[in-house]
């Protein structure tokens, strides 16, 4: 057995959970995921299965991104996340949607992003989120990603919330994207829910739940999601 299957990862569960839960499901030792979902995060996260299709999770990986966010105004935490401490409140009551639709134009295109504290990238060995536990913070260099486009989906003055839209090159936070969009705004905010729409070719739309995947692969039937690597190079939308 060998493939790659669209998995639509669960709130609350880690990326690797996922993989555990395909090595459990499958008895397939070699099982990875194409890029980091953190808990908080669902959506699409595809899973190479086999030694052929672990070979393309790099390939997978590099492809281009599609989110939904939800963003917080007033706001600001240590994570950037709604898992965060509170570091800063600030009111918003004279933020409007056009303000947010204005501000949100200065972000199109090539920006420099900060890698947040609570992420994966390992400076002299050690992750920075293990760093940050300790309460250790240390100097990040600058990264260049592009936004490819950004749409405000909704705006809440109510709630003091509003959704986006975000496609972007692989390498882009949203946590810090959301954080940045609320300096730029002048309150502060953070991100307080977030959907991975594409990953690559991969759709939401076409992604499963682990409960599928282990109901289709009981009833022999797992070849219906199975992407072939050899399928998997190729251009199309899925």
């Amino acid at each position: 057995m060998t493939g790659i299957v669209n998995i639509n990862k669960p709130l609350g569960k880690s990326s690797h959970f996922v993989v555990a839960v395909i090595r459990r499901i499958t008895g397939i030792k070699k099982v990875g995921h194409t890029g980091t979902l953190d808990p908080l995060a669902t959506g699409v996260l595809p899973i190479c299965i086999g030694r052929e299709a672990t070979k393309l999770s790099q390939m997978i990986m590099d492809g281009d991104k599609g989110y939904k966010a939800q963003v917080k105004l007033g706001i600001t935490t240590d994570t950037q996340d709604a898992e965060g401490e509170i570091l800063t409140t600030m009111p918003t009551d004279g933020i409007s949607k056009k303000d947010v639709e204005e501000v949100l134009k200065n972000f199109i295109g090539e920006i420099s992003q900060i890698p947040p504290m609570y992420s994966a990238i390992k400076i002299n060995g050690q992750k920075l989120y293990n760093l940050a536990r300790k309460g250790i913070e240390v100097e990040r260099k600058p990264r260049n990603v592009t936004i490819y486009d950004i749409k405000l989906l909704n705006f809440d003055q109510k709630e003091k919330t509003f959704e986006i839209s975000v496609h972007c090159s692989k390498g882009t936070y949203i946590r810090t994207l959301c954080a940045d969009i609320g300096e730029a705004l002048g309150c502060g905010a953070y991100m307080s829910a977030l959907e991975r729409t594409h990953c690559g070719r991969f759709s939401v739309e076409n992604s499963i739940s682990l409960e599928t995947f282990e109901a289709l692969y009981n009833e022999g039937k797992i070849d219906d999601v199975l992407l072939s690597p050899e399928d998997a190079v190729k251009g199309e939308t899925l």
